[in-house]
């Protein structure tokens, strides 16, 4: 077998970085919702966005989709990605066109 030890050791900076990168999102988000005059279009697209933004920085820096199996895990997380994103605007689209 080979051995395989962890030479990680140290302070978690990417961890750090990623919340405050996450904190730093959802108070942008936070304050476009409360404190802009844009048009509520605009503000639902702005936040749709940054709520992508910050999933690919918790995918990356939390839950290392960098390590692995390689582009099989890339595979599944973009296949994850897309279920996720058809749920998000076909949820948005029904309750829009109820009647």
């Amino acid at each position: 077998m080979a051995n395989k030890t962890n030479t990680h050791h140290g302070f978690p900076w990417g961890h750090i970085m990623g919340l405050i990168l996450s904190i730093a999102l959802t108070l942008l988000a936070a304050g476009l919702a409360l404190y802009t005059d844009l048009a509520i279009k605009t503000i639902v697209i702005l936040i749709f966005g940054l709520a992508f933004l910050q999933a690919a920085i918790q995918l990356f820096m939390f839950m290392h989709i960098k390590e692995g199996e390689g582009a099989w895990q890339v595979g599944k997380m973009a296949s994850a990605g897309f279920i996720a994103i058809v749920i998000v605007y076909g949820s948005v689209w029904v309750m829009t066109n109820m009647h």
